[in-house]
């Protein structure tokens, strides 16, 4: 049996583990004087390369398995994935469908690539052994449905409930078992991660948060009433639970990334911190350096 060969970063991973000599800021590991440290050892010698359904994906990794050669996903170092920010969203979901803790490295060979590295087959080995890691913890979505079921789903972006008709939905809010707003009409509301507050939260006007905050932006999307609510930040240890009002004439859907679940009866969300992901970013281009940047984007 062969071990992958990661360095420090992958301590973080092990429930429980600490050591007064290093610690985590926007999900880099930091050692004291030496700032973000690369998450590889060495040389990744076992790559998997993933691509999106599009040409400049699946040529891109035709090229770099011819190149690199292919590992199995089971047996990979690190995985390699060419496309945009859905497709590596796909991925990540993907790994932890099966419980696997391979770190992954986008290259964008879509549209914004917000999550990705700038694609170059050049110096890739390089680039790989001094990628930094930012951890991420997903939102675990908790929906009970009209007919009793109840279904789970994971969000690394955000977890969003939204009306499924023309009647804009009625919502109560519940944080830690207290009541904060007992009926919130609107086109629907969202708790997103940190990581995740530059998407749709976003969009609907929530505020970007840094990964080292640990806060969870709960934004509401088309308010009405009330009107002047412009949602809140919420420690990362909530529990949130939305219970739906009027459900029979305002029906609503719950989703959690690609997990969509309709007709709720209550939602409950809370971050997951059994569940780990890791994502590699070129040194200086980490994902909270992109999220401070993008608070500055006009």
């Amino acid at each position: 049996m062969t071990c992958p060969s990661w360095n420090i970063a992958a301590l973080f991973e092990l429930p429980g583990f600490q050591h007064p000599g290093l610690a985590v800021e926007g999900g880099a590991i930091l050692l004291p004087g030496l700032g973000p440290v690369p998450y590889l050892a060495q040389p990744p010698e076992r790559i998997a390369f993933l691509a999106a359904p599009t040409t400049l994906a699946t040529d891109s990794n035709a090229r770099l398995i011819a190149r690199f050669g292919n590992a199995p996903l089971e047996d990979a170092e690190v995985i390699v994935c060419l496309g945009g920010d859905g497709f590596l969203l796909e991925t990540l979901h993907r790994l932890l469908d099966q419980g696997a803790h391979t770190p992954v490295y986008g290259m964008n060979c879509g549209s914004v690539g917000f999550l990705m590295n700038e694609y170059a087959e050049e110096g890739l080995l390089d680039r790989l052994t001094r990628s930094q890691g930012a951890i991420l913890h997903p939102l675990r979505m908790q929906a009970v449905t009209a007919s009793g079921t109840v279904e789970e789903g994971l969000a690394l972006n955000e977890v969003s409930l939204l009306r499924q008709l023309r009647q804009a939905a009625k919502i109560q809010i519940v944080i830690d078992g207290q009541v904060r707003l007992r009926e919130l009409i609107c086109d629907g509301i969202l708790v997103s991660t940190p990581a995740g507050s530059t998407a749709y939260n976003l969009s609907a006007h929530g505020p970007i948060v840094p990964l080292s905050a640990n806060l969870l932006p709960l934004t509401p999307i088309s308010a009405f009433r009330p009107r002047r609510w412009r949602g809140a930040l919420l420690p990362s240890t909530a529990k949130v639970v939305f219970e739906v009002l009027e459900r029979e004439k305002r029906p609503v859907a719950a989703v959690a990334d690609f997990t969509e679940v309709r007709d709720v009866v209550s939602v409950s969300v809370r971050e997951d911190r059994t569940v780990v992901t890791t994502v590699l970013f070129d040194p200086g281009q980490g994902l909270s350096e992109r999220i401070l940047a993008e608070q500055f984007t006009v």
